[in-house]
């Protein structure tokens, strides 16, 4: 059981996570808000609390998972798909809440708002993604005791003050389990993301084929029309036998390309919230090449863990002169400020404050 700092018992919390309808949570997980939530569930384990998890089938979890059904395997993901598992969350939503003593409430998805649970226990929202992407219900949710948080100053800076947002919370990586992999340097740049418009992946290929770096593509293709169509019109015509894509990548998997890269290259065309991959590639001694966008500036320090650039030409002129930066100097970096451990830590600090505070009606 976890204790307070004058070693006397603290009450066992019990935490109720749900994840975003479209995604399965696990260590292995593409999205970012789906590998926190997993980070946070693995976290209340370990410290003696009770994690119930709200997600789809498939999901691996430390605490109680609580599924609905996964995705269908033939055929793209339609508004009526989404609904179906919306109404699930609502109604496992509600069969947990009637039959479990729950002390907090957290959601990780960007609907949110669609499922909130009813007046009862507090609830935080963690916002993963650019606030202009949640309508104006979200980030002032009418339900009484609701809270809501960012994951950096920057993303904080773009919601309008009110009363409901609590100060952010940076995210953070298991800084230790990825820095224990061993692999010499290679010569390839590396990138790791969804599949989609808004992470520009073609710029980073173009950057690539422009210097001539072998470079490897990680990430998903979900099936929504707009990311297969990216995939097949923008990426696919790009690969050759130097610029290949592997597909999803798990976490073991992940660990050992990002100790080999050369470099990781993020050309974000969208103001990232965060960057759990930058953060994963310094804890590996790896040198991140990012567009300057969203927090990107407040997780790659330009010139010492990386390089911040504005275009697929800087992106490539970048790539040039990458064995600049020293890899002992980007895994300090890690260690002193991406740690999982003060990411969980605060979170659960978050949750007991919750217990004790409500907004008024």
């Amino acid at each position: 059981m976890a204790q307070s700092g004058a070693g006397s018992p603290m009450r066992r919390l019990t935490v109720l996570s749900i994840a975003y309808p479209l995604a399965p949570v696990s260590i292995d997980a593409v999205g970012g808000s789906e590998q926190v939530l997993s980070s946070l569930d693995r976290a209340l384990v370990a410290e003696g609390h009770r994690s119930i998890v709200i997600a789809c089938a498939g999901s691996q979890v430390a605490g109680e998972l609580r599924p609905f059904p996964a995705l269908p395997t033939d055929g793209p993901i339609t508004e009526a798909v989404h609904d179906a598992r919306r109404d699930a969350i609502r109604a496992i939503t509600a069969e947990v809440l009637q039959w479990q003593a729950i002390d907090v409430v957290h959601m990780h998805g960007l609907d949110f708002h669609t499922y909130l649970p009813p007046p009862g226990p507090p609830t935080l929202a963690t916002l993963h993604l650019p606030a202009d992407w949640y309508p104006p219900r979200a980030l002032e949710p009418e339900r009484p005791d609701t809270w809501i948080n960012c994951v950096s100053e920057s993303q904080m800076r773009g919601v309008p003050p009110n009363q409901r947002m609590l100060p952010p919370i940076p995210n953070g990586v298991p800084v230790a389990l990825l820095g224990a992999a061993q692999s010499r340097k290679c010569g390839f740049a590396l990138t790791l993301a969804r599949v989609c418009p808004e992470k520009g992946l073609h710029l980073a290929l173009d950057a690539a084929r422009a210097v001539d770096v072998p470079m490897l593509l990680g990430g998903a293709v979900f099936p929504y029309l707009a990311h297969q169509t990216y995939f097949q019109t923008e990426v696919l015509p790009r690969l050759d036998q130097r610029r290949r894509y592997l597909g999803p990548v798990g976490f073991n998997r992940k660990r050992r390309l990002l100790t080999a890269a050369k470099c990781l290259l993020v050309p974000s065309l969208v103001a990232e919230t965060s960057s759990l991959v930058a953060m994963e590639a310094a804890s590996c001694g790896t040198p991140v090449i990012a567009f300057r966008n969203g927090a990107l500036p407040e997780v790659v320090e330009d010139g010492r863990t990386g390089f911040l650039v504005d275009d697929a030409a800087g992106m490539a002129e970048a790539i040039r002169r990458v064995d600049l930066i020293d890899p002992a100097v980007c895994r300090e970096t890690a260690q002193r400020r991406f740690s999982i451990e003060r990411m969980t830590a605060a979170y659960i600090d978050r949750y007991r404050m919750l217990t004790r505070v409500a907004v008024p009606a």
